[in-house]
């Protein structure tokens, strides 16, 4: 079962990894880089979307196998479409966005849909959940060296001709998954749940406010890092671009297993303080490296995802988590995804690209090495002005005494992303 449920993991990260870096290169490869920031905003509009589709519908109605299956094949379907409408005469950057919205609209959705499927099928979480979904990290780094230093295709359609093979292969995969009837049949769901305004109410503290508005406002800038990190790095004459991304998840790996260490010694503030002063270095770093494209530089900034995301955001998933009660720590970690991954990606997505744009003028599809310094500057200010004001008005109210939640919790683990 174990072996099933790892490669079910495999694939649905391995769909996410093969576009996800490649697709703003092949847009600017083909005249369209002032769209770039674009599939970067649909994501956070499929991550806010996907909750009240599981909750409403998927939770209650159908088996999760049977969903996870048709939701792939459609999102596979849709981005197998994608590159037929883009990169000739006649082509519609609109229609090629749109099939990307279809996608994402049906991929966000199996995040959670594959992780209660797993839940549904092993005897102890804690212990055999991590084993599993590391092959999800896994997967988006083989997919990321396959389709840059195997195929050598980052600024092509072919990751999205990857991707999009692997969903459709992923969702027949998916119909021969254990049978999992949907977990809330015969259940009510309300509105207030599913967006987690119970939990909010319940939550609410003048530190639990400050998490919650500074981790919005984090996410501003680090949607800049999503949509244009891989342009600059091929823009700085750094070949196979994907490839090197993927460091960023072997980072992620590697703290994440330290993360105990220094969680005992530095407790929720300054866990989450190290996390947004590793953006504020990232960024500042990466402009520090622009003028002169130096490559052991971006590798740094690169590699520093792994104290980014898992100081930051695993942290803030352990403070909620302690913060709530059983009743609502689903809606909990759910409103934490919607208020990040949903809200401020996409605040922070439409910004940095009018950012971007603002600096690209009319002609040019991409940035010079001097401007490319300049607009990373700009996030590494305002990241660093979060920092400031989290640290001041920030008071870690969560029980001394109490032990922090196991990394590999269930509901801590189902609410990452790579």
């Amino acid at each position: 079962m174990s072996a099933r449920l790892s490669l079910m993991m495999f694939l649905q990260f391995f769909v996410w990894g093969a576009w996800y870096v490649t697709v703003g290169n092949y847009m600017t490869a083909i005249g369209w880089g002032e769209y770039v920031y674009l599939p970067y905003l649909v994501n956070p509009i499929a991550a806010i979307v996907s909750p009240f589709f599981l909750g409403l519908i998927a939770d209650r109605y159908f088996s999760t196998e049977k969903v996870l299956g048709v939701l792939h094949i459609l999102g596979g379907l849709a981005f197998l479409a994608a590159p037929l409408v883009a990169g000739g005469e006649g082509t519609s950057v609109t229609l090629f966005i749109a099939l990307i919205l279809v996608h994402e609209l049906c991929y966000m959705p199996t995040l959670g849909l594959t992780n209660s499927l797993a839940f549904s099928h092993i005897d102890d979480q804690e212990k055999q959940f991590p084993l599993i979904r590391v092959f999800g990290t896994v997967g988006w780094i083989v997919a990321g060296l396959f389709v840059s230093f195997g195929l050598g295709a980052d600024a092509t359609p072919i990751p999205l001709y990857v991707a999009g093979g692997a969903g459709v292969l992923m969702g027949l995969y998916s119909f021969s998954l254990p049978h999992t009837p949907p977990q809330a049949a015969g259940q009510q769901a309300t509105f207030r749940e599913i967006a987690g305004v119970g939990a909010l109410k319940q939550l609410w503290s003048r530190p639990f406010a400050v998490f919650i508005f500074c981790s919005l406002l984090i996410c501003i800038p680090l949607a800049a890092y999503y949509s244009y990190a891989p342009v600059f790095v091929a823009e700085s004459g750094v070949a196979n671009p994907a490839g090197w991304m993927t460091i960023g998840q072997m980072s992620e790996v590697l703290f994440m297993l330290v993360m105990p260490l220094f969680f005992a010694r530095l407790g929720v503030k300054w866990m989450l303080l190290v996390g947004m002063g590793a953006w504020v270095l990232r960024y500042g770093v990466f402009a520090a490296a622009a003028p002169t494209g130096a490559f052991p530089l971006i590798l740094v900034g690169i590699a520093l995802h792994g104290i980014c995301y898992d100081f930051f955001f695993v942290t803030g998933q352990i403070y909620v988590d302690k913060k709530s009660t059983p009743a609502i720590r689903g809606q909990a970690q759910g409103l934490l995804v919607l208020v990040t991954y949903g809200v401020g990606m996409l605040i922070g997505g439409f910004i940095a690209g009018m950012v971007y744009n603002g600096f690209l003028g009319e002609t040019a599809e991409a940035l010079t090495p001097d401007q490319f310094q300049t607009f990373w500057t700009i996030p590494a200010l305002f990241a660093g002005l979060i920092l400031l004001l989290f640290g001041f008005l920030f008071k870690d109210d969560t029980p001394k005494t109490e032990a922090a939640p196991a990394l590999d919790s269930p509901d801590l683990v189902a609410g990452a992303a790579t």
